[in-house]
């Protein structure tokens, strides 16, 4: 935990730099509870460095498609030239991003995320997917993840301003 928060600081002083005036000074103590309450429930003072990066990736303001890059990155088992994602590492990967719903009370059941993986390796004969099919399937919008495109449909649509008048 004292990890990821001095890692947190760094992060938010350089956003900081970045973005004056737009970056509360405490978002490092506030993400750092929020990451806690998700992943550290018993207190046992240890999150894995894998959970708090999908669940800073998952809520930066990046594009979608960047998001499932990085999900994949993180998550992806090195094979040769190339990585791919295991069933396992999608259970991982639901997992811990379920955590995120779930700090509200919206979390899915154990059964809901063997769903989840079960869809994403329909009519796979391999033991894992290749990016591209990972992309593929996160595309499609599965059921598990519903929040995740929404929340950044709306965080875009903040950015949209019309030039239209109402009477």
């Amino acid at each position: 935990v004292q990890q990821i928060y001095r890692m947190l600081t760094k992060l938010f002083e350089r956003a900081r730099l970045e973005k004056p005036g737009q970056v509360d000074p405490r978002a490092a103590e506030f993400t750092l509870s929020l990451l806690v309450a998700m992943y550290d429930r018993s207190g046992t003072g240890y999150i894995k460095t894998r959970s708090a990066a999908a669940a800073l990736i998952a809520l930066s303001g990046d594009t979608l498609l960047a998001k499932y890059r990085a999900f994949f990155q993180f998550y992806a088992v090195p094979d040769g030239k190339a990585a791919s994602m295991t069933r396992s590492a999608l259970r991982s990967l639901l997992t811990d991003l379920n955590q995120i719903p779930a700090i509200v009370g919206e979390s899915c059941t154990l059964s809901c995320l063997e769903i989840a993986t079960h869809s994403c390796f329909h009519g796979v004969l391999k033991s894992a997917i290749d990016e591209e099919k990972f992309l593929s399937w996160l595309r499609s919008e599965p059921a598990v993840l519903p929040w995740l495109p929404t929340c950044y449909r709306l965080s875009a649509t903040k950015m949209v301003s019309h030039q239209a008048r109402c009477r």
